[in-house]
């Protein structure tokens, strides 16, 4: 078989912001909110960091599959939000060491490798295909986890404040997959550096003042229109990629895949990407797709003409020699009022609900996981595709991330028969439970770090930082590095 996922286990805070009440806070239309955003998000509380989150995801990965440790030889982890610049993965596998030594369990192969990637939300999808890459290879007789963990903060009063989040997603891949056949040889891949897209320089960092959770905020540096206009140049090449490798007519694949998962900063924004995707391959087919795209123009009132120059036109960002000023608005004006229009027909239901729907509505209640998001959706998908009674059994599947705003990768899969068995230990329902809704004043606590004015869970069957090392020398250093602690199941 050809190497893919076999399992799926997700762990989020409970700290929870309703993001009705979030409107209210801040004077905000409910309505607009809950259909382009979503319904709410979680925020990291105390205690917790993106290491302590990917090891209580991969802690629940070994258990929800009885993964036994020491054939694990790949354990990767794709972040964002790396508080340490020189280990990660190998963070998550001491943690989960110590919680299988605690119940009495073998430990993570000592010859596992750890790798950490970084490519904003796109590192776990690179994760996947080292992964896949390894059990292809060396590690045929294997097993890999990924572990997917991010903090996603914005700036209170900034755009961006409503699509915030934290959780991890850790996928067991194996060389028989039991859920996803993954097509490495099919994928498409894109990258070109944009200047001012998303950021996290480290100059961000200065002159923070100190918080009681000792962690730095990690607010990014980003350019709204600007970003969805490389996320949609982005997922277009990669795209682009894939349907260059396939036999046949590029527009039948739009007829062929069954289900597609985007990563989703906030609801609305894959269907976007989608959709153009569409078009663009409309554009580039001159033997009916261009007679398609002209209809829908006239039916929308649109200079077909100038449409086609402006899907047809290359790629206007930083490689093309474009001054970073002139491109900060919408790069696609005239495909957004063609997007719109599309709405309201029944292209919409068949080319958006019927293939972004599965899982998408649950996906509602995460925020932005950023580099998890993905997985997160492919997990909610799959769940509810079980709970529906829903047969996938050899369905083609698309799985397209996106790094903002430098790469994308699609991933197409191939739903493996018997895949209920594997998708029925997915936890991504179990893994919302028992919420913590925050009033306005805890949030703000949170976001800004002041633990002194909040109360937190008690920890039950998880990782915690423990505490912050503050030795300097001369004897010994310590200074910054976390120190974390297995706290186990309360009685």
């Amino acid at each position: 078989m050809t190497p893919g996922i076999s399992g799926f286990s997700l762990f989020v805070p409970p700290y929870r912001v309703q993001l009705e009440d979030w409107c209210e806070w801040n004077d905000q239309p409910w309505n607009k909110v809950q259909n382009v955003v979503g319904r709410s998000f979680r925020m990291r509380g105390p205690g917790q960091s993106v290491y302590t989150l990917a090891a209580n995801a991969v802690w629940r990965l070994i258990r929800d599959y009885d993964i036994d440790p020491t054939q694990v030889g790949f354990l990767a982890l794709g972040t964002e939000s790396s508080s340490d610049n020189s280990a990660g993965a190998v963070i998550v596998k001491g943690m989960v060491n110590d919680a299988l030594s605690a119940h009495g369990l073998p430990q993570l192969a000592r010859d596992c490798e750890v790798p950490e990637f970084k490519q904003a939300c796109l590192a776990g999808v690179y994760g996947v295909k080292a992964a896949l890459r390894y059990l292809a290879t060396d590690g045929a007789d294997r097993q890999a986890i990924v572990v997917s963990a991010d903090i996603a903060e914005y700036a209170r009063g900034g755009s961006g404040e409503p699509t915030q989040g934290a959780g991890a997603v850790a996928m067991l891949l194996e060389s028989a997959p039991r859920l996803l056949e993954v097509n490495l040889a099919g994928s498409g891949s894109d990258s070109d550096y944009r200047v001012a897209d998303f950021r996290k320089p480290f100059a961000r960092f200065r002159g923070q003042p100190p918080r009681d959770d000792g962690q730095m905020q990690d607010l990014p540096v980003f350019n709204g229109r600007y970003s969805t206009s490389c996320y949609i140049d982005a997922t277009h090449h990669a795209m682009a990629a894939v349907l260059r490798k396939r036999p046949g007519r590029a527009l039948d694949y739009f007829d062929v895949v069954e289900r597609v998962f985007m990563h989703r900063p906030y609801h609305q924004m894959p269907a976007t990407g989608w959709v153009m995707a569409y078009l663009f391959a409309l554009a580039a087919d001159e033997e009916s797709g261009r007679d398609q795209l002209r209809a829908h123009c006239a039916d929308a009132g649109i200079d077909a003409e100038l449409l086609l120059a402006e899907l047809c036109a290359p790629s206007p960002f930083h490689g093309n020699g474009a001054e970073i000023g002139e491109i900060t608005g919408d790069v696609f004006p005239l495909s957004r009022r063609l997007r719109q229009h599309l709405r309201s027909t029944e292209l919409w239901g068949t080319l958006v609900r019927d293939k972004l729907g599965l899982g998408s509505e649950a996906m509602r209640d995460l925020g932005n996981l950023y580099t998890a998001a993905l997985p997160a959706w492919l997990a909610s998908g799959l769940q509810q595709a079980l709970a529906d009674g829903l047969e996938l059994s050899g369905q083609e599947w698309l799985a397209l991330g996106y790094g903002s705003g430098d790469a994308a990768e699609a991933l197409p899969m191939r739903v493996v028969p018997g895949w209920q068995d594997a998708a029925a230990r997915i936890n991504f329902e179990s893994a919302l439970d028992d919420p913590i809704d925050l009033t306005e004043a805890q949030y703000i606590a949170l976001h800004e770090g002041r633990l002194g004015e909040f109360v937190a869970a008690e920890p039950s069957d998880v990782f915690v930082v423990d505490h912050l090392g503050t030795s300097n020398g001369p004897d010994f250093y310590d200074q910054g590095i976390e120190y974390y602690r297995y706290v186990p199941p309360t009685a």
